[in-house]
C-alpha cells in the first residue's frame, strides 16, 4: 500500500490497553479496505504490554502502524500525534477499548465519498444508541449534543462524541487547544464555524468491559466551557493554525 492509495487513516490512542487492543483491532480490520486504509495506534505512555501486542499485530497486518506520543500524556496529544503521522484524505479517531462500533465505518465512508468534511458517529440519531458506561456521562453527553444542535443549528446531535471522520487537510490546519477528550467537541465546533459540511450517521456506543474506565466527573468541565462558548462567544472557534 502506498501513501497515495490511502483514503482513510484510523487513529487509535492507546494507554495501558493490553486487555482490549487486540479485540479492538480484530473487530476493526474486517470493516475496512486494506488497500485504502491505514490503522495508526498511538502509544500514549503505556507501561503495560500494549506496545508489544501492537508490534506483533503489525507484523501480521500491513495496515497497522505503531507510533508514540512523545508529548505530555493525554488523549488530545495522542490524537494530534496520530494526525501528524496520517496520510489519508480522512482521519477517524477510535477508542482502544472497543466502545466505538467499527460497523459504522462503511456508513461514514459513504458520506465522506459524497464530499462531507465531517461525518459524526451519532449515538442520539435514529438507530443510534449508548449501552453501558456511567449514567451521569450518558445524560450529560445527550443533553450537550441535542441541545447544542437545536440552539446553534450545528448539523450533529452528538458534538461531544470522539468517533468522527474528519477531512484531514482541514483538521490539520486548525489550532486545537483542548488538552483532553473535549478536543473532539472543540474540533466539531471549529468545523461548523468554518463553514464545513457536516452530517451524522447512527452508531452504537458500548461501555468498556475490560480495563479501567478513563471517565472522571472533572473531565466534564471543558465540555461545559465549550458549550457556553458555542452559545455566546462564536469567535472563539474561528481561529485557524497548524496543529
Amino acid at each position: 500500500m502506498t501513501d497515495e492509495s490511502v483514503f482513510l487513516s484510523i487513529i487509535i490512542p492507546a494507554r495501558n490497553e493490553q486487555e482490549n487492543i487486540e479485540s479492538t483491532l480484530d473487530g476493526l480490520i474486517p470493516q475496512v479496505n486494506p488497500e485504502q486504509t491505514e490503522i495508526i495506534v498511538v502509544n500514549d505512555h503505556s507501561d503495560d504490554k500494549t506496545v508489544s501486542l501492537v508490534e506483533k499485530l503489525a507484523t501480521r497486518c500491513g495496515m497497522i502502524k505503531l507510533v508514540h506520543n512523545n508529548d505530555a500524556p493525554g488523549f488530545a496529544n495522542a490524537l494530534k500525534t496520530g494526525f501528524r503521522h496520517a496520510t489519508g484524505e480522512y482521519v477517524l479517531p477510535m477508542m482502544a477499548d472497543s466502545c466505538d462500533d467499527p460497523r459504522t465505518i462503511p456508513l461514514m465512508l459513504e458520506k465522506a465519498r459524497q464530499g462531507y468534511d465531517l461525518v459524526c458517529g451519532c449515538r442520539y440519531a435514529r438507530h443510534g444508541g449508548k449501552k453501558g458506561g456511567p449514567k451521569i456521562q450518558g445524560f450529560f453527553s445527550r443533553f450537550v449534543g441535542v441541545s447544542l444542535h437545536f440552539l446553534t443549528r450545528i448539523p450533529t446531535l452528538d458534538a461531544s462524541n470522539a468517533f468522527k471522520m474528519y477531512r484531514r487537510s482541514i483538521v490539520a490546519s486548525m489550532e486545537l487547544l483542548e488538552k483532553g477528550f473535549a478536543v473532539s467537541m472543540e474540533a466539531a465546533l471549529r468545523f461548523y464555524h468554518s463553514g464545513c459540511s457536516i452530517c451524522d450517521v447512527p452508531t452504537i456506543w458500548r461501555g468498556r468491559e475490560k480495563g479501567k474506565s478513563k471517565f472522571k466527573i472533572s473531565r466534564t468541565f471543558p465540555y461545559v466551557k465549550l458549550y457556553f462558548y458555542a452559545l455566546f462567544y462564536h469567535g472563539y472557534f474561528n481561529s485557524r493554525a497548524r496543529v
